[in-house]
């Protein structure tokens, strides 16, 4: 998986890039007939490595569905760590802020 260009174009644009699922699977697996669960978690760990994560967490297997690839190490990266680890306490019913996703519920689903 060679992921130079998605990471080149997150940098130029201010550390957030919105790609399609059929994009990244061009750049991740060409060959590949379509996405699976497990090749999209292949892409989220090859990501983490370097130095990106999602917007949702979890990447659909659907080519025609849209993520939010941001840069790790950037102040929204930071906001989106921070937001994603509130969203797993609160999974965990361990949350400091416990009405925080009631009114953000669509943020809650992409951060888990």
């Amino acid at each position: 998986m060679d992921f130079t260009i998605i990471k080149h174009a997150v940098e130029v644009d201010h550390g957030i890039k919105r790609l399609s699922m059929h994009f990244i699977k061009k750049h991740a697996a060409p060959e590949r007939a379509r996405l699976s669960s497990e090749l999209c978690t292949q892409i989220s760990e090859e990501f983490e490595r370097i130095g990106l994560t999602t917007l949702p967490r979890a990447l659909p297997t659907s080519e025609s569905a849209f993520v939010w690839v941001i840069q790790r190490d950037s102040v929204l990266g930071e906001v989106a760590a921070v937001a994603a680890v509130l969203a797993h306490l609160d999974k965990m019913g361990m949350s400091p802020l416990p009405q925080v996703f009631d009114n953000y519920p669509r943020a809650k689903v992409n951060l888990s």
